[in-house]
């Protein structure tokens, strides 16, 4: 038998570039790199803390990010969701190629720092 076209068997045939297709990252992938980067971004946590995580909503190459985490306290807490804020637009943006237009911060507990007052 021989082939129906004159191309060899195997041989590569070259696909416009609208028609390959598109890459699609899972939301809760992108979530997972929110959450480590929230995580890089505090250094280390409280003794009792629960890791950093995160919920994440994309659509069209955008992402909205919800990052919900516990600080030690006293500590500057903005400055420190703001620093939060900037490694995960910056740590999503080049990991996935996406653009990060909302991050939003939940401080869901503070853990106190029990050495304070002491004498």
């Amino acid at each position: 038998m021989t082939p129906a076209s004159d191309e060899p068997r195997g041989a590569a045939t070259a696909v416009a570039p609208g028609e390959r297709g598109a890459v699609r990252i899972a939301d809760r992938v992108v979530a997972k790199i929110a959450a480590q980067a929230a995580r890089e971004a505090l250094g280390p946590l409280p003794k009792d803390a629960v890791p950093p995580h995160a919920t994440v909503v994309t659509h069209h190459g955008t992402a909205r990010v919800r990052v919900h985490l516990e600080l030690d306290y006293p500590s500057d807490i903005g400055a420190r969701c703001a620093a939060v804020r900037r490694h995960v637009v910056e740590r999503v943006g080049a990991l996935v190629d996406m653009d990060v237009r909302e991050v939003a911060v939940h401080v869901e507990r503070l853990h106190p720092d029990r050495t304070q007052g002491r004498a």
